[in-house]
């Protein structure tokens, strides 16, 4: 089994809050349809967040006299993480093609081989 990490990084949170109940439990039915066809290729989500909204988060920057910090995200976008799943499946073209299936509920779905070097 390989470890990878499934990102949403083009969430727009405005969308999100001004969504209805209905709204989100489609994406709640979303997800949970990816994980019962990662579990049908013998995968398995280990973990994984939703991540609190962008306006919450602190940016630290290297600087030649030490770290800079920062309110806000990164990227100064509409667009922001908003979530992981961190899995384990046996091959990443099987992986690719259950994740398919996130993009009815998220614009753009990132999946990256985690490092384990």
């Amino acid at each position: 089994m390989s470890d990878y990490v499934v990102l949403f990084p083009a969430d727009d949170e405005a969308a999100w809050a001004a969504g209805t109940d209905a709204d989100h439990q489609r994406t709640h039915d979303t997800d949970a349809e990816f994980a019962a066809r990662l579990k049908a290729i013998g995968g398995a989500i280990t973990g994984g967040a939703g991540l609190a909204p962008s306006s919450t988060a602190r940016t630290l920057r290297r600087t030649e006299s030490g770290a800079m910090v920062t309110d806000g995200p990164y990227a100064e976008t509409v667009e922001q993480v908003s979530g992981f799943y961190l899995v384990t499946c046996d091959s990443y073209d099987d992986l690719v093609g259950a994740a398919q299936v996130l993009t009815q509920a998220h614009p753009v779905v990132e999946i990256r081989p985690v490092d384990n070097g």
